[in-house]
C-alpha cells in the first residue's frame, strides 16, 4: 500500500507544478488554458495507474510457474479454470506460467461410491489411485483442489462420510505439500435441491462441507477458497426475483454464470480486486487487447491439455475420452501460445 501512496503524492505535485507553469503561458481566452492544465492533471493521473492497477491485480505465490487443478466433473469442465488461465494471460502476458486441468468426472477424495453408480457399471473414480502419478508427472508449485460435490454421495448427512472426506482432503493436503507445492483448497459449489432430481437435503449437506473446509483456515491454517458461499447467495437471489432461475441446469454441474463466481472467489483470493464488476470470463477481459480471442484460443489450450494430460497420468474412469500423446499435444499447444505471441 505505500507505493500507491508515493505515487498519488507524486500526482499531486506534477499537478500543483505543470498547473503553475501553464498559467504562465500567454494564452486567451481561458479556456485553452484550463483545458491545458486538465491534459496535464491526465498525465499525471496516467503516471500514477500503472502502479495502482498492478496493485489491484492477482498475484501467484513466488516461484510458482506451474498450476495444476484436480477436482470432479465439475473441474474437469474446466471453464473456471479456463477463466482463472485468461486472467493471467490477460494481466501478465510475458509470464511463463502452465496452469494444467486433470479435474474427473465422477471422482471422489473420500474413497465412497454408491451402490449401483452409473447404473452399476463402474465405481465412482477415487482420487487416492491416481494422485501420485499426477504429482509426479506435472510437478507443480501450486494446486487447487475442489472436492465435495460427490464426496456425500447425494444421501443424506452422515458424519461418517463426512469424517471421509475429512480423512480424504487432509490426505491430499499432506501428499500434495509432501511434493514440495502449495495447495489451495476450494469448497464445494453449490447443490440446487430444487433441480437435482434427487430428495431435497443434499445442498444443506454440501453446505457442512464447505463450513468444515473452511473452518481450517484457523483450525489447520489451510489456505481455502470458499466458492459455496458466494453461490448459494447468488442462487437465493436469482430464485427471489425469478423462481425458475438456477445457476446449474442439472442442479450439480454449473453453467457459465456458476463458474464465473468460482474463477472470481479464487482470482480475489489471490489479490484481485480487478475483477469484482465484471459479469462474465468475457467481461474480464473486455478491456485488453484481443482480450476475447485470447480467452478463446487459451479455453481451445486448456482442453487441449486436460485431455493429454489425463491420458498420461492415467485414471480408471472409463467413457473419458483420451487424449493426444503428451508430446503431440504440446507441439498443437505451441501453435497457439505463438498466436498468443502475437496478441501481446
Amino acid at each position: 500500500m505505500k507505493r500507491p501512496r508515493r505515487v498519488n503524492r507524486l500526482s499531486s505535485i506534477i499537478w500543483a507544478a505543470t498547473a503553475g507553469w501553464v498559467a504562465t503561458i500567454p494564452m486567451r481566452p481561458a479556456l485553452p488554458r484550463l483545458l491545458c492544465c486538465w491534459l496535464f492533471a491526465l498525465a499525471a493521473l496516467t503516471f500514477a495507474s500503472g502502479p495502482l492497477a498492478a496493485a489491484e491485480r492477482a498475484k501467484l505465490p513466488g516461484g510458482v510457474r506451474r498450476v495444476v487443478f484436480v477436482g470432479d466433473s465439475i473441474t474437469y469442465g474446466g471453464n473456471y479454470v479456463s477463466a482463472f488461465a485468461g486472467y493471467f494471460a490477460t494481466r501478465y502476458p510475458d509470464l511463463s506460467l502452465e496452469i494444467i486441468n486433470v479435474g474427473l468426472s465422477s471422482e471422489t477424495v473420500s474413497g465412497l461410491s454408491e451402490d449401483g453408480h452409473a447404473g452399476g457399471k463402474f465405481p465412482r473414480p477415487d482420487l487416492h489411485e491416481r494422485l501420485g502419478r499426477v504429482l509426479a508427472q506435472t510437478k507443480p508449485d501450486l494446486v487447487f483442489a475442489c472436492y465435495g460435490m460427490n464426496d456425500g454421495i447425494y444421501l443424506p448427512f452422515a458424519d461418517e462420510r463426512l469424517q471421509k472426506f475429512k480423512d480424504g482432503i487432509a490426505w491430499l493436503h499432506d501428499q500434495v505439500v509432501a511434493s514440495g507445492a502449495r495447495i489451495i483448497h476450494v469448497t464445494p459449489p453449490v447443490y440446487d435441491d430444487a433441480r437435482g432430481g434427487r430428495p431435497p437435503g443434499y445442498g444443506a449437506v454440501l453446505g457442512r462441507y464447505a463450513a468444515w473446509l473452511v473452518s481450517q483456515r484457523k483450525d489447520a491454517r489451510w489456505s481455502v477458497v470458499d466458492v459455496h458461499t458466494p453461490m448459494q447467495r447468488a442462487l437465493e437471489r436469482g430464485r427471489a426475483r425469478d423462481p425458475e432461475f438456477y445457476l446449474s441446469k442439472d442442479g450439480v454441474h454449473p453453467g457459465e454464470a456458476g463458474h464465473w463466481i468460482m474463477a472470481q472467489e479464487i482470482l480475489r483470493h489471490l489479490g484481485a480486486r480487478d475483477v469484482s464488476g465484471a459479469q462474465s470470463a468475457t467481461d474480464m477481459v473486455k478491456d485488453f487487447p484481443y482480450g476475447p480471442k485470447v480467452l478463446a484460443l487459451v479455453a481451445q489450450r486448456h482442453l487441449l491439455m486436460r485431455d493429454a494430460w489425463l491420458t498420461a497420468t492415467g485414471h480408471t474412469r472409463p467413457g473419458v475420452k483420451a487424449g493426444l500423446p503428451l508430446a503431440t499435444a504440446r507441439a498443437q499447444a505451441a501453435a497457439i501460445d505463438d498466436q498468443l505471441t502475437l496478441m501481446r
